[in-house]
């Protein structure tokens, strides 16, 4: 399993087939945990209920009307296969607000997942990809800021100039990356974004993934963004315990990890919400598999307050 989680998740393409497989294996998880194989029907069930949109295109998205900034936004690799409509939403605000958007071809998983289990080299290669990609752009047009919607990416990126620090080719061009790198939230708290006419009304349980509280000590920006769009922001009791995801850990130790998801989803369900919103894939997808309360990432929701699409798992319940 240890091969698979670093072999294929790290890579959106291969991470995108085996999604589909995923779907398909989805209704034979039951079988597979009494078979034994365990990570297997932790995998299954984790597995998206549909298959994934179009993946997001690499480049320069511009600004609508006066640029304001210019800024990189990480794709990434799980979230790019399972949910590219997270970066897409967040492509959408920025360039809304007046936020030139970079995605960098060259820049792809930040590293996080092998360094969880352990593959250090790994890890540092694919840091080393995207500080090199995102340095180009620094050197070229230049950048205000390296923007991640994974928190988990982002706990990572902002470690970088640590990472590398005893690389002689890297150490310096890595710390200036960390500095630039932000939670998308943080960003878009110091932009002022546009509100809507009116206030929707929709009750959000906010999910604070560990890798933004305890990694980032990101707490208030979110929870205020989603207010000022008009939702109605709950916070979660115990909202310091992990859902189960942390990293590959539903998958490599899905009983414990399905308690943790069983006890948040308590929690959550304790403020009677219309939606769920988080700042990570892995937290989503974690909870997602355990409620049928619509689980969107935060940026999602303050795009389709300010002019965007209706995300997807809430159609059912809001139309569009």
């Amino acid at each position: 399993m240890r091969a698979f989680l670093a072999n294929v998740m790290p890579y959106p393409r291969r991470l995108r087939a085996a999604s589909v497989l995923g779907i398909a294996a989805k209704p034979f998880a039951p079988l597979l945990a009494l078979l034994g194989l365990m990570p297997l029907a932790a995998a299954a069930r984790l597995a998206p209920l549909r298959a994934p949109g179009a993946m997001t295109e690499a480049g320069v998205h511009p600004a609508s009307g006066v640029r304001r900034g210019r800024v990189a936004l990480l794709a990434g690799c799980a979230n790019e296969a399972l949910a590219p409509q997270i970066t897409q939403a967040a492509i959408r605000v920025l360039n809304r607000n007046g936020v030139e958007v970079v995605v960098a071809a060259d820049a792809g998983c930040c590293g996080s997942l092998e360094h969880h289990i352990g593959r250090e080299a790994g890890a540092l290669a694919k840091a080393r990809a995207n500080v090199e990609a995102w340095s180009r752009e620094i050197e070229g047009e230049g950048l205000d800021a390296i923007l991640i919607t994974i928190s988990g990416c982002g706990t990572t990126v902002k470690d970088y100039g640590f990472m590398l620090r005893t690389d002689p080719a890297c150490a310096a061009p890595a710390a200036k990356v960390s500095a630039l790198a932000r939670d998308i939230s943080e960003y878009l708290a110091t932009l002022g974004i546009a509100t809507p006419a009116k206030p929707c009304g929709l009750t959000v349980a906010y999910h604070s993934a560990c890798s933004l509280q305890h990694g980032q000590r990101v707490h208030r920006e979110p929870k205020d963004l989603l207010a000022a769009c008009g939702f109605v922001v709950k916070d979660i009791p115990e909202a310091h315990l992990c859902c189960g995801s942390a990293g590959t850990y539903n998958i490599m130790q899905p009983e414990i990890a399905g308690q943790l998801r069983d006890r948040k989803i308590g929690n959550i369900e304790k403020t009677a919400p219309d939606i769920i919103a988080a700042g990570n894939i892995g937290c989503i997808a974690q909870i997602a598999s355990g409620t049928g309360i619509p689980v969107v990432h935060s940026v999602e929701l303050i795009d389709w307050a300010t002019g965007g699409p209706v995300p997807e798992p809430l159609k059912a319940r809001v139309g569009g």
